[in-house]
C-alpha cells in the first residue's frame, strides 16, 4: 500500500538497484560512499568530505503550463544553490512553478526525500540539470538511500541521464556558520 514503510523501503532499494545496474552496464566509473544516514545536502557533504558545490541537489517541481496541463520536472542544481523557480517557469513558458507535494515527488522519483537521484526512471518526470552540475569533474549525490552516496563525473552523468541542460540554479547560498 502506498505510504507503507515496507513499501517505501522496497521502492528505495529497487531504485538503488536500478541505478547501480545502469552504471554497471554502461561501464561508467563511479565510487560508492557509505556514511551515517543523512538527507540534508549540507550535512551529507560534510560526511562525504567535499564542498556543496560538487553535490547534485534534486528537487521535484510541479509545472503548470496552462489551466489543463501540469508537468513534473526534476530540477538538478549544485548543492550550494537553490532552484530558480522563475527560470524554470520561463523555460517551460508556464503559468506557475512550485515544489511538488511529497507523495507525488516520492512516486515519480521512486525515492524518499533526501535520496532523490538526479536520474528519472519515470517517463512523467523530465530532468533539467543546471550547466554547473554537468561540468563537475566529481559529482556527488545520495544513491536512493540515506546511508550511501555515489560519486561520478558530471560528463558521465550527463551522458547517462540525458537531462535537458539549462540554467535553473540561483546564485550560491552563503554557508551557515557552525557552532
Amino acid at each position: 500500500m502506498p505510504g507503507d514503510d515496507a513499501c517505501d523501503t522496497y521502492d528505495t532499494y529497487d531504485t538503488y538497484d536500478r541505478l547501480i545496474s545502469l552504471l554497471d552496464t554502461s561501464r561508467v566509473d563511479y565510487r560508492l560512499i557509505d556514511h551515517d544516514p543523512e538527507g540534508s545536502t549540507e550535512a551529507v557533504c560534510a560526511l562525504r568530505g567535499h564542498p556543496a558545490s560538487e553535490a547534485a541537489k534534486c528537487i521535484v517541481l510541479r509545472v503548470k503550463v496552462d489551466r489543463r496541463t501540469t508537468r513534473h520536472v526534476l530540477a538538478v542544481v549544485p548543492g550550494d544553490r537553490r532552484v530558480d523557480l522563475d527560470a524554470v517557469r520561463e523555460l517551460f513558458a508556464a503559468r506557475y512553478v512550485g515544489f511538488s507535494d511529497a507523495g507525488t515527488a516520492e512516486r515519480l522519483a521512486r525515492a524518499i526525500p533526501g535520496t532523490v537521484l538526479p536520474f528519472s526512471f519515470d517517463p512523467e518526470l523530465e530532468v533539467v540539470a543546471d550547466p554547473e552540475v554537468v561540468k563537475q569533474p566529481r559529482l556527488y549525490f545520495n544513491a536512493a538511500r540515506l546511508d550511501r552516496s555515489l560519486c561520478m563525473a558530471g560528463a558521465d552523468y550527463e551522458r547517462l541521464a540525458g537531462p535537458r541542460v539549462e540554467p535553473v540554479a540561483g546564485p550560491p547560498v552563503p554557508a551557515v556558520p557552525q557552532g
